[in-house]
């Protein structure tokens, strides 16, 4: 099934975008979820099926947010420097199974 997706990015937070059914628009996002957004700013609209390839989420997925929501939200990645942080907890955990049993 092909559908016409509207998407807006976030003039607040990098990276954030929101996308909604073109036929609904912003209808049935949530008046709180608008208000951290910000004032959304039209980028593009697609035509979308759930074998479409995007950049950062599964099609299929976002359809089925829509669908059942009315809108899907994709966060920004991850900062590098929260991955770093992460990457490190990580390792310090995974470290303290790798110790000598006598130490």
């Amino acid at each position: 099934m092909k559908r016409l997706i509207q998407i807006y990015k976030s003039p607040r937070k990098d990276e954030m975008y929101l996308f909604v059914d073109r036929a609904d628009e912003l209808k049935r996002v949530p008046e709180t979820l608008l208000a951290q957004f910000g004032t959304p700013q039209s980028v593009m609209v697609i035509a979308m099926t759930e074998t479409r390839k995007l950049a950062r989420a599964d099609a299929a997925e976002v359809l089925a947010q829509i669908e059942e929501a009315g809108y899907y939200l994709q966060m920004p990645p991850p900062k590098e420097s929260e991955a770093n942080a992460l990457g490190d907890k990580l390792a310090e955990y995974c470290a303290k199974f790798d110790q000598d049993p006598e130490s």
